[in-house]
């Protein structure tokens, strides 16, 4: 029976590749003397806000730069410390004004030349259409002189070099337009020569690449977002590397014939707190949930150990991070006691607590193609059960439309990076205060705006980190978010994958060495 069933979800899944999961009727080339590569991932599609690769379109600048499309200016290495990319080097000339030397010997894909003017052109473009990217970057006015790029900030913005190094900041050719479905000529290793929203990309090298030859023919990203369907495809060889297996199949891979690459990253499982929902705004309430948690377990159980309990946004071993601040642990009995005094009570003995008529229901919102997102709501429903909270889940792919309806739910649960470019503000400006565009629960605090301006305007390091340490304080303080568990990213390829390797920053996988022995 289990060997009939293992067939079936292997005839499906190669009739799904060779469909492109729907859509595309067309069957994929076949594979061309070991240079096609066929990479399974469950994060591209719009459920993630990556409906194309288009960089300026929402989060699809993180497909941009992983597989190997759009370069930035500058990037980060394994230590998250920054390191210009197209460009050569900089010069803050003061507080509102940058000078950027670009690289000299770099084409976009379509052959024209990137100097200043267009770069300009394409920060230009970027901050018109992009709400978070024109909020970091606060850009005054652009000026182009050969390869020379002159940035002026409306106010001093000492992450501006930092925001530069996001995925929406991929250098394309506005010029060249954009296709209607999200092709765009950037500056990396491999062109985009076909998009199937939410189904597959299809890529060939850039011929005008500077930085060296890519050493693949055609490479297939397919979107697969079913984490068994995932395995099986990795197993049975229909694609030749993954990204987001579940962490309990790791075992299955556990051979020479696999690969793993593997970094710790400041991807968080952590849940926004819906401000609006009458339940919620009972600080009781939103501490149980984060004490009545076993985070330790979920980790240890269901992530098999690949990550680690989550005490604030940060992992400990960030300057700013969790070891600076005043936490607390699981502890469901203190949960229960502070439940009861708020007067919260299980009065006719269902288990499930009440006050003033109204049953402890909380509605979590979350979604499955972080594979274990769904593990760690089944885990909570039963941890916060035990303390007479009836937990509600709603785990689905239309997760950004519910969350867009205050009356729709009450804690948000979703991963995040909240340190991709290397700078903690980023995620406080993009999660945290009344500017945020993901400030989907409507949190406010005086405190934390004040601190933020403050940190905005701060050049020096250690002043950040340390004015970071208390914004985080404050945030635990007001119980207005929870944080469960950081990720260990990883991908696992065949044995005889070369140059594909996890960064700490989750962005660079596709680059010109990947290759087959």
């Amino acid at each position: 029976m289990k060997k009939f069933f293992s067939l079936l979800i292997l005839l499906a899944l190669a009739a799904a590749l060779t469909a492109g999961c729907g859509g595309d009727k067309k069957p994929e080339p076949q594979r061309n003397a070991g240079r096609v590569f066929t990479f399974g991932d469950t994060t591209f599609n719009a459920e993630n806000e990556e409906p194309d690769v288009n960089p300026h379109n929402a989060y699809a600048g993180w497909a941009c730069i992983r597989y190997g499309i759009g370069e930035t200016l500058f990037r980060y290495n394994d230590k998250m410390e920054q390191e210009p990319w197209l460009a050569e080097g900089f010069e803050l000339v003061d507080d509102l004004t940058w000078k950027i030397r670009l690289r000299d010997d770099v084409a976009f894909s379509n052959g024209r030349k990137m100097d200043a003017q267009a770069v300009k052109e394409c920060l230009e473009q970027l901050i018109k259409v992009h709400r978070r990217a024109r909020g970091n970057l606060n850009l005054a006015a652009m000026e182009a002189d050969g390869q020379i790029l002159t940035l002026k900030t409306s106010e001093p913005e000492p992450s501006l070099l930092n925001y530069l190094g996001n995925p929406y900041g991929c250098i394309i050719d506005v010029q060249a337009g954009i296709t209607p479905d999200g092709i765009v000529a950037g500056t990396g290793p491999y062109v985009a020569k076909k998009v199937i929203p939410s189904q597959r990309v299809e890529l060939e090298p850039n011929e005008k690449y500077w930085g060296g030859k890519p050493q693949m023919e055609k490479i297939f990203v397919q979107t697969i977002s079913n984490g068994d369907t995932l395995v099986a495809a990795l197993q049975s060889g229909q694609i030749d590397a993954a990204y987001g297996i579940p962490y309990a199949s790791y075992p299955l891979f556990q051979s020479d014939k696999y690969k793993f690459t593997g970094t710790a990253t400041s991807r968080v499982f952590f849940g926004q707190v819906n401000f609006a929902s009458p339940i919620m705004q009972d600080k009781a309430v939103r501490r149980a949930i984060a004490l009545g948690v076993d985070k330790g377990a979920f980790v240890k159980t269901l992530l098999w150990g690949y990550g680690e309990v989550a005490t604030g946004p940060f992992p400990d071993n960030f300057t700013f991070g969790g070891k600076n601040l005043r936490t607390e642990g699981f502890d469901p009995e203190k949960a229960k006691a502070e439940l009861e005094a708020a007067g919260w009570k299980d009065t006719d003995g269902d288990g499930i607590r009440e006050k003033n008529g109204r049953k402890l229901r909380v509605r979590w919102l979350t979604y499955p193609s972080r594979q274990e997102l769904p593990l760690l709501a089944e885990a909570a429903q039963s941890d916060l059960k035990k303390l007479g909270i009836d937990l509600i889940v709603n785990n689905t792919a239309d997760h950004n439309g519910v969350v867009k309806d205050p009356k729709a739910w009450d804690i948000y649960v979703s991963a995040f990076v909240t340190c991709g470019t290397g700078d903690p503000l980023n995620f406080f400006s993009t999660v945290c205060l009344d500017s945020s565009t993901k400030n989907r629960g409507g949190y406010h605090s005086d405190r934390v705006e004040a601190l933020a301006q403050e940190m905005k305007g701060t050049f020096d390091r250690q002043k950040r980190g340390e004015l970071a340490v208390q914004i985080q304080q404050e945030l635990l303080d007001d119980a207005a978010f929870c944080f469960f568990s950081f990720l260990k990213m990883s991908m696992i390829n065949k044995a005889e994958v070369q140059g594909l390797k996890a960064h700490t920053s989750d962005y660079y996988e596709i680059t010109k060495d990947l290759s087959f022995k």
